[in-house]
This record gives C-alpha cells, sequence and structure tokens, in this order.
C-alpha cells in the first residue's frame, strides 16, 4: 500500500532531513518549512522510524484541503478511508494545532474531527458506539492559513527519545539537535571528538553512533507495531538489518569533560545504555583547564545560555574563555550552539559557518570554526 508520508523536525534541518531520507533509498522525498514529506509503503514507515537521526516523528499524511468552515472540515474528514487504520475496537484521540486561520478554536476542531470519523467507522462497522479499548491511533491535525493537514502519528514518543536517555543534567540539548550538529561538524568514523562542557553527554553519544552506523530507534519500539493494520515483520526485518550494518572496524574516539560529577556519572550511564561506551572517555574539568590535542581533533559543545543555568555576565564570560581555548589551529573545528548574537564578539572570531536552529522554543545559530 503505497502511502504519503510527514516527518516533522526543528525548523533549519530540513534539507538535512531530506537528505537523510533521500541517502536510504526513500521515494519522493520534498522538505517544506518543519517537516519532510516522502511516499513509500510499510517497509519504508520502518525504515524512517528506526533509521532517521533528524525527525521528530513520522506521521502518515491521509489528507490535505482548505477549509474555512466546519461543515468543510467535516465532509473532508468523514471522506477518509478511515477503516484502513482504525479497527472496531482502537482508541482514535484526536489532537492538534490552529494558526493564522479562519478555525482557531482547537477543542471545536477536535469535536469536529472526532464526530467526522467516528460517523465514517460507524457506517462501515455498522456500530454506534466505539468503546476504544484497543491499541491508540492518534490522530493530529494542523490548520495552517486554512489548510488543513489530517494526520496518523506512527512513531508514539518523539523519536529524540532514542531510549538510552533516562537520565539528564538540568539543560540538556534534544538528541536530534545534537545529532544535527554532529552532522554539520562532519563527523567521521575515524574522527576524535571532544565536548568539553558534555553535561549528560548527549553530543558524544550522537556523533559515536553515527561513527559506528548504529540506527537510532533500534532499541525502542514505535506506536504503529501494534496496529493491526501494520504486517508483523517490517519492523523486525528492518531491526535486523540496521543490526547487520552497525560498524566496528572503526578508530573513532570521544573525550568528554564537565564540572558537575553527577552529570558525568549520568553521560556514562548513557553512553553505556547507546551501546558506545567503549568509544567515549569522561573526566572531571572545568573549560578554563582545557587543552588541545594532538593531531585532528573535532570539538562539539552545547555551553550554558544565561536564560536557563547561568546569568547572563557568566555566560559571556565563559564564551571569552572558549575563545581563549578553542584556537585556530591545524586540523582542530569548532562547532558551538548559541541564542547569543554576539557570541562571534565574545569568542574574538568570525565563525567560517553559521546556521540559525532552534533548541526547544529558543532560536539560536550553530556557529562552525574551522582549521
Amino acid at each position: 500500500m503505497n502511502m504519503t508520508f510527514a516527518a516533522p523536525c526543528i525548523f533549519g534541518l530540513e534539507g538535512i532531513c531530506a537528505n537523510e531520507l533521500k541517502f536510504l533509498g526513500i521515494q519522493n522525498v520534498r522538505a517544506e518549512n518543519g517537516r519532510v514529506l516522502f511516499e513509500g509503503d510499510w517497509d519504508t514507515l520502518a525504515k524512517a522510524n528506526i533509521r532517521s537521526r533528524y525527525a521528530e516523528r513520522i506521521q502518515i499524511l491521509l489528507a490535505e484541503f482548505r477549509a474555512t468552515d466546519f461543515q468543510t472540515l467535516f465532509e473532508r474528514v468523514k471522506a477518509i478511508e478511515w477503516e484502513r487504520f482504525i479497527g472496531m475496537s482502537d482508541a482514535f484521540p484526536v489532537k492538534g494545532r490552529c494558526l493564522s486561520s479562519q478555525l482557531m478554536s482547537v477543542p471545536d476542531c477536535q469535536k469536529i474531527i472526532k464526530k467526522a470519523v467516528v460517523t465514517r467507522l460507524s457506517e462501515r462497522y455498522m456500530l454506534s458506539w466505539f468503546e476504544e479499548t484497543g491499541s491508540a491511533r492518534q490522530i493530529q491535525f494542523l490548520i495552517l492559513k486554512d489548510k488543513v493537514s489530517i494526520l496518523l502519528d506512527t512513531s508514539g514518543a518523539g523519536l529524540h527519545k532514542r531510549g538510552y536517555r533516562a537520565d539528564s543534567n538540568d539543560a540538556p540539548i534534544k538528541e536530534t539537535l545534537a545529532a544535527a550538529m554532529v552532522e554539520l561538524a562532519r563527523v567521521r568514523p575515524n574522527h576524535f571528538v571532544t565536548d568539553p562542557m558534555c553535561g549528560s553527554g548527549t553530543l558524544l553519544i550522537e556523533a559515536a553512533m553515527k561513527a559506528k552506523n548504529i540506527a537510532p530507534g533500534l532499541k525502542r519500539y514505535f506506536a504503529c507495531e501494534k496496529w493491526s493494520c501494520v504486517p508483523k515483520d517490517v519492523f523486525a526485518r528492518e531491526r535486523e538489518l540496521a543490526q547487520s550494518q552497525i560498524r566496528t572496524d572503526i578508530s573513532f574516539r570521544a573525550s568528554g569533560s564537565d564540572i558537575d560529577a553527577s552529570a558525568l556519572e549520568t553521560a556514562r550511564h548513557n553512553a553505556e545504555l547507546a551501546g558506545v561506551g567503549d568509544l567515549i572517555a569522561f573526566e572531571r574539568r572545568d573549560i578554563r583547564d582545557f587543552q588541545l590535542s594532538e593531531g585532528y581533533q573535532t570539538v562539539i559543545t552545547n555551553p550554558p545560555y544565561g536564560e536557563r543555568l547561568l546569568d547572563l555576565r557568566a555566560a559571556e564570560e565563559l564564551y571569552k574563555v572558549m575563545g581563549e581555548k578553542f584556537r585556530r589551529e591545524k586540523g582542530k573545528s569548532y562547532t558551538v550552539i548559541t541564542p547569543d548574537d554576539d557570541f562571534e564578539k565574545l569568542f574574538g572570531r568570525k565563525a567560517d559557518k553559521r546556521r540559525k536552529l532552534y533548541n526547544g522554543t529558543l532560536k539560536c545559530q550553530v556557529y562552525l570554526f574551522l582549521s
């Protein structure tokens, strides 16, 4: 069964996410604002969920249409073949967002969409009541400038939840964003990667997983695996293939340091859970004591911003220290994310490249300093 899928992603990562899906051999990939669309079958669905490092989740895009009134919304939603995905006992909750549209009441839109789905299924199954005691099919909607998108979420928990980070420090970077920084830093299987403010270790773990070609969703499960319409073997086949493609012939290594001893313990634990504990060495150290290593070195870090962990003045002092420690030197590159527009001035050097991204709700830039 050919379907259209949507992979929402962090704003600014659309191109990276699209390129990844193309590299996986997925067809008709096209990037849009905040998401990537593609086409395929159930095997494609399993592959995208298990292997995508940058998508936030994988959704089935069931319909898109224009609606400025509830009657149109009802009729167009009712026309969708819901019986292909939802059985007689399955749960089908509805949630979504309305932005810059004539239909702006989320609760009202939820009720109309729910009613339309119930009406359609009642006609198909000859039932007047649905107990919804089975596995969930999360219906999602987005109404943006009067354009309605109706989707089914297949992932369940967001894809940034790889399964290795049970614990984290006070201000962790999202795994999907960390993976994107690793990609922007062009980390390869023979690199030496360092994070001198590693916190719970997410950047280093994502770098090591990429180097070993460990599929990010290999150790977790997805909501659609409980759906009766999904063939039972597609996820098992994809996991087996992903497991067989893990690389062991690599010279990658990484080091992480932090002043917080408890954060380092968490980082070690997370690295072991992710299957990369043998590739990363952690030690307690202040950034002021940071020293560059011999040879090639890729430094990637997410320093405290001031908004959450430090006051602004302390954060600015930290950026100055980083500028002193991260010297321009052959074979050394630095990738730093921060929302501070004055970062380059405080760091003391213009970045060779910059990329606008969001860390949660914070508008940030990734600064790349090359050798």
